[in-house]
């Protein structure tokens, strides 16, 4: 079957079938083939994207400009200071101001509806970069990393270790389910994904030949995984008020090489970025004073260990974005 996704918003992969994911992961591959071996892939030239950015970001910002670079666009980046969407213009405005100057827009920010609005009003390509529901270009990235290291994922079990309500914890779910790659979320009761979300992904996981596990038990949830992923305890755009709480639910849940050790010899490790596994950053240091850890989500000894992919899926993050731009614009 041919896939074709010309002129497609990528807001969630709720919205896209397994073909059409797979099709964007060997797009991947391919262009970051070609990066790496110097070919020029300028396919893309002449066309102007946007990028909205209401939250900070490294690894997002760079994968789009340096993917849009790469494909010959022009690229302009507005932070959260530089336009008036939502303050003196809404929404659904700037989609339709935007949508007349630009071939496509890029959007990281808060609730999944500005997002979809975007999509609704722009009459081009929207992609997110990131909502609080979900990070679907990350997921694009993680695949690739998995495929690079395993070959094909299905059948293969990936285990998220702790606030299994966030945004990349709902968004594995999703991918693993459409995929066919077991899921596992592990950590405590109250950051469980969503009753619905689970619901929907456990009848795709029954198309798919997979599973959708939901425990607290770390030995059972780290058991013969491949990879164990995990994130920051309180995401950005959360109040500083909820570290005390987060740090007494989800220090049980730290990927430590204890944790590691239940899971394969083969098992790697996995985190979008950014990580406090060390006192090395502003948050770490305050986080280190106040509560007296200096390791949050991951060990330093985990982070840094030869089992760690962390930086391969930084730098597949670009592909990724790259393919998905390439696939909606071309």
């Amino acid at each position: 079957m041919t896939v074709n996704l010309s002129g497609r918003s990528f807001l969630k992969l709720l919205d896209f079938t397994p073909e059409e994911i797979t099709y964007l992961v060997d797009l991947a591959a391919d262009l970051k083939r070609m990066k790496r071996a110097g070919e020029p892939h300028r396919y893309l030239e002449g066309k102007n994207i946007v990028l909205l950015f209401e939250k900070t970001s490294t690894r997002t910002r760079c994968s789009f400009e340096v993917a849009g670079h790469d494909l010959g666009l022009g690229v302009t980046y507005l932070d959260p200071g530089s336009s008036q969407m939502g303050k003196k213009e809404s929404i659904a405005d700037t989609a339709r101001v935007l949508g007349r100057m630009f071939d496509g827009i890029e959007y990281r920010g808060y609730g999944q509806e500005i997002v979809d609005t975007l999509a609704k009003y722009a009459g081009v390509p929207v992609w997110n970069g990131l909502t609080d529901e979900f990070h679907p270009t990350q997921m694009i990235a993680d695949m690739l990393t998995l495929r690079e290291e395993f070959g094909d994922v299905r059948g293969r079990k990936l285990t998220f270790m702790g606030d299994a309500r966030n945004n990349v914890a709902n968004s594995l779910m999703v991918v693993c389910a459409k995929l066919g790659m077991n899921f596992c979320a592990c950590g405590p009761v109250e950051q469980m994904p969503e009753d619905g979300l689970v619901e929907t992904c456990r009848a795709i996981a029954a198309e798919s030949g997979c599973t959708i596990t939901l425990t607290s038990d770390v030995a059972q949830g780290a058991a013969d995984a491949d990879a164990i992923y995990t994130d920051i305890w309180v995401s950005m755009g959360e109040p500083a008020e909820l570290w005390a709480e987060r740090i007494r639910l989800l220090s049980p849940y730290q990927v430590s090489s204890e944790i590691m050790a239940h899971a394969k010899d083969t098992a790697i490790f996995m985190h979008c970025l950014p990580a406090f596994h060390d006192t090395e950053t502003t948050i770490g240091a305050d986080i280190a004073e106040k509560f007296g850890i200096a390791e949050m989500e991951v060990t330093d000894e985990v982070f840094e260990s030869a089992q760690s992919r962390v930086f391969e899926e930084a730098e597949n993050r670009m592909h990724s974005i790259k393919a998905i731009i390439y696939a909606t614009l071309k």
